[in-house]
């Protein structure tokens, strides 16, 4: 039985990360994925062009279209309008090409795929771990758990109860021919603790919506606003499958590893509780994985921890104003609207922020206070 340097389970962004940097490091990897891939991947598919600073390759192939534009707007009316600078323009990806590309420049660099086989159950045998699957059993020195929010590596691993905001998503993508130099929509009082959004592709839209949990609110349907959203662009939602999908997202630091393993990506719960930008942070996990078990390999006995504090440091740090932008904002949107977003500098503030540009501890204060001051106008009034 080949025994490997690592395993990693799961091929969306945060696995082809991991798999990417510690194959290029001379390690011998192998993904375990349950699909064939490519597979279809629910999601908006918003990337960040930060993302090309952490590998050495172009992305190009694998993105969609990249946008300048951006219109927010308040119940479809009362339009906020952003150009973003061509060198920061925003990545539209189709999460099948984007995950799969990935995954290609990781076997380009020596490592390994088994899709279309499925994890079956784990156990250490004292310096390795053994990874039943459908396909054969196989061994590895370190262990990630890249399998989503959804997966059952964490519990596997121990991780029974993972801290998170749970949010939730639906989406449609009609599929049509699209016009030069399209616009990305974020629709920001059609939901209640949430927002709807239309991500242009190169061949049609995303159009979906989500809720942020982050407070104790009512389930509610996103199909009707969804709908009803969708036929402002001439698309009717009847004729689109609907993937509706929960999301983990970041609430609190907890610790990402155990015996000679890590979480990341969406098992880590490291999802933007703001915005529930999943792909960034998910690749960035990606990174910091790889580069914490490339070092335990070389004899850092101290490497797995330390990822669970970078992770901390790094993001988590960062996601603490990103929870607080997300209560009083989803508290009060039509305020927020009014005194934030319609702010004329808002709307590159926000691409600043998707984009690593700026960081919510440089901006959400002031944010804050401004939301907070205008709630209790009204309360005074």
């Amino acid at each position: 039985m080949t025994l490997y340097d690592c395993i990693i389970v799961g091929a969306g962004p945060s696995g082809g990360a991991a798999a990417y940097h510690l194959a290029k490091a001379g390690r011998s990897v192998l993904i375990v994925e349950r699909e064939t891939l490519p597979r279809y991947k629910p999601c908006g598919g918003g990337v960040s062009p930060q993302v090309a600073e952490w590998f050495d390759f172009d992305f190009s192939p694998a993105i969609s279209v990249r946008v300048n534009r951006i219109r927010c707007t308040w119940k479809m009316a009362d339009p906020v309008d952003a150009e973003v600078p061509k060198d920061e323009a925003l990545w539209m990806v189709r999460r099948d090409e984007f995950d799969y590309f990935l995954v290609q420049q990781a076997q380009r660099q020596g490592a390994e795929l088994w899709d279309g086989t499925k994890a079956k159950g784990i156990v250490f045998t004292g310096d390795r771990w053994r990874v039943e699957t459908s396909h054969q059993p196989v061994e590895g020195q370190y262990l990630i758990a890249a399998d989503g929010g959804r997966g059952v590596m964490a519990r596997w691993l121990g991780f029974k109860q993972r801290r998170h905001l749970l949010a939730a998503a639906v989406e449609i993508e009609p599929r049509l021919t699209m016009p030069d130099n399209p616009l990305l929509y974020l629709e920001m009082g059609m939901v209640q603790h949430g927002y709807l959004w239309n991500f242009p592709k190169a061949d049609g839209y995303s159009i979906g919506g989500g809720v942020m949990r982050v407070g104790e609110q009512r389930r509610q349907d996103l199909r009707p606003p969804i709908a009803d959203y969708a036929t402002h662009f001439d698309i009717e939602m009847a004729q689109q499958k609907a993937h509706g999908h929960p999301i983990l997202a970041w609430d609190g630091d907890q610790p990402l590893h155990t015996q000679n393993a890590l979480l990341a990506g969406e098992a880590a719960c490291v999802v933007d509780p703001f915005t529930a930008e999943g792909i960034r942070p998910a690749l960035f996990s990606g990174v910091k994985a790889a580069a914490a078990i490339d070092q335990a390999l070389a004899g850092d006995v101290d490497a797995l921890e330390g990822y669970t504090q970078v992770m901390q440091v790094e993001w988590g740090q960062d996601m603490r104003w990103a929870k607080r932008l997300a209560k009083v904002f989803y508290k009060a949107p039509k305020l927020a609207y009014r005194i934030g977003v319609k702010r004329p500098n808002a709307a590159p503030t926000i691409v600043k922020l998707f984009n690593g540009k700026a960081g919510y501890a440089e901006v959400a204060q002031r944010a804050i206070n401004r939301l907070s001051g205008g709630l209790l106008k009204g309360v005074s009034r």
